[in-house]
Parts: C-alpha cells; structure tokens; sequence
C-alpha cells in the first residue's frame, strides 16, 4: 500500500507547547519534586523532553503496557511488560504518554500506580484524540488535540519507523492510481 506523511505539527511547534507544559507543572509543583514515567517506546521522546522544561526536582522512570497483544484491536487487558524500577510511593506521579486515545491503558496503569502508593497521579500527553475515548480519562496536561487520523513522529510509529521524525506528520494512505 502507499502512503505518504504529511507535516501536521512542526518541530518549532512542539518545542513551544513543551516549554508550555513544562512551564505549568512547574507552577503546579512548585516547591514539591515530580516523578515523571514515561510509557515506551513512544513517549520517550517526549518525557525527556518535558523532563528539560520543568524547574522543580523530577525523576524519571519508564513502563512499558500493552492492550494489543497480537493484533491490530486493543483487547481491552492492559499487560504491563516492563514496570517501574522505583519505589513511587508517596511520590507526585505524572504519566507521561505520546498520545490519549481510547484510554484504556492510561486508566489501568493510573489503578496500578494507586495500588503502588502514589501520592497524586496525573496525566501528560503531547497528543490527544478525544473523539476516539471510551474512558473517562481526560489527561491533565495536553500538548496538542488531534482527529481521529494515523499520526506518526516524535515518538509515534508506523510499523516500528518514523519515531525519529522531528514533527507530526499525517500518515496519508493512497488508493490504486491509474496511469494514464
């Protein structure tokens, strides 16, 4: 199949809605320290780039879950394949997650994070896809608000490539062309 990756966000874009975000936990957090867990592989790029932009004390871990197992239909079970390596008990958890969709996998690692003695656990996510939610999930911090359309870049992939690309970008799928 073709397909081509339209820009829809520009790197000079995201920068600034970083320093945003980074800016508000900050004054959020103010005088408190943060533990930011980064959900990979996807937000990686995004963690430690949020990570660079807030002024009070953070720590960074990583998990890594998923809903999909084998197939292409989130199954609605949230496996967990790599949990935290740190104890986040009494600590201010913000989950950092590359894009919001349906939810599902946010909301169960929120439960686990409770169950783990977090103090407050909120939610950043550079990409939001309300339209897709069927949660009540709304993330606390929001980069950008997307439609319902298959993005990929600083972070998001298609098959495992474009994670490296500096922007969002559109992935645009082309029907047959006739030649002619």
């Amino acid at each position: 199949m073709n397909y081509t990756i339209q820009e829809m966000i520009s790197e000079a874009e995201i920068d600034k809605r970083i320093r945003e975000m980074g800016a508000q936990i900050s004054k959020d957090y103010e005088g408190k320290e943060v533990c930011l867990i980064g959900i990979l592989k996807g937000a990686s790029f995004f963690t430690c780039e949020l990570a660079k932009r807030i002024s009070v004390p953070v720590t960074i871990d990583f998990m890594h879950a998923s809903s999909y197992g084998s197939g292409t239909v989130s199954s609605g079970v949230v496996k967990i394949d790599k949990d935290v390596t740190v104890s986040i008990e009494g600590k201010n958890v913000i989950l950092c997650e590359d894009i919001v969709d349906t939810g599902r996998t946010l909301s169960s690692l929120k439960e686990v994070l409770k169950e783990k003695g977090a103090n407050s656990i909120k939610v950043a996510s550079l990409l939001d896809k309300p339209e897709r939610r069927v949660t009540e999930l709304t993330p606390d911090y929001v980069g950008f608000a997307v439609p319902n359309e298959f993005v990929v870049g600083y972070g998001l992939d298609y098959d495992q490539r474009y994670r490296n690309l500096p922007y969002i970008g559109t992935v645009v799928f082309e029907e047959g062309k006739e030649e002619g």
